[in-house]
């Protein structure tokens, strides 16, 4: 079994849940914030989430304040932001740390798996990690990419978890 699937997260609300519940299904992780001049990739990534999530596609969002305090806020303000303002519907965690001591471990197995360009670090927010339906890192994608220049990836990685 994948590294991938030993994995937990708390959600939004604080429920812990664990990764082995997204078996067979590929997988978007991308660390967001509320306040970021990329903040408006909430709705291409929850169209991504509609269009796909049929075929097997998940989206886990982590909200994150480690790049310029863009994501000051707590539960019900990231709610408002992504659910009221975006119309977000996928699956959002508690606010984490994607670098330093602090490093949540989803990310530490992200940034193992897939270093970036900054080596270990995640550069901004929306950066974007696609795992594969057997739990293996595939790609990993800049912050600036946008979420409709992730849609040839997705299917390749639906159709080979076909």
């Amino acid at each position: 079994m994948s590294d991938f699937y030993h994995l937990s997260a708390n959600s939004l609300r604080g429920e812990a849940l664990s990764f082995d519940q997204y078996k067979g299904k590929v997988v978007l992780v991308v660390n967001v914030a509320s306040k970021c001049g990329l903040t408006p990739q909430y709705e291409g990534l929850e169209k991504l989430y509609q269009d796909f999530k049929d075929q097997g596609l998940v989206i886990l969002g982590f909200p994150c304040n480690q790049f310029g305090g863009q994501e000051p806020g707590g539960v019900a303000e990231i709610e408002q932001t992504c659910r009221i303002n975006y119309g977000v519907t996928f699956q959002m965690f508690e606010k984490i740390e994607v670098n330093g001591n602090g490093t949540h471990p989803v990310y530490k197995y992200l940034k193992k798996e897939l270093p970036g360009m900054l080596g270990n670090g995640i550069k901004w927010n929306f950066t974007k990690f696609l795992v594969g339906a057997d739990g293996k890192p595939i790609k990993r994608f800049a912050p600036t990419t946008a979420p409709k220049d992730l849609v040839r990836d997705i299917k390749k990685a639906l159709e080979q978890a076909a």
